[in-house]
């Protein structure tokens, strides 16, 4: 493995092993919370999004009646 003798050495750094997985983990924790919060307010914005083009179409539709109406 490079510079270590076996894949315990690897894992245990020479005695610092805890505080690099810790670290990788903790990383790796973040990131994945960063992408799922992305992802759910994604999600958020594009339902507003639709409700909002929704609310839109309805009040075109009323002016169109109440024009159609006045004439």
């Amino acid at each position: 493995m490079g510079q270590f003798e076996s894949f315990s050495a690897f894992v245990s750094m020479n005695g610092y092993g805890f505080f690099v997985w810790l670290s990788f983990g903790v990383t790796l924790v973040a990131i994945l919370l960063l992408a799922c919060h992305n992802w759910l307010q994604s999600k958020t914005l594009k339902k507003e999004i639709r409700q909002q083009l929704a609310r839109q179409q309805r009040v075109r539709k009323t002016v169109q009646r109440h024009s159609v109406a006045a004439e």
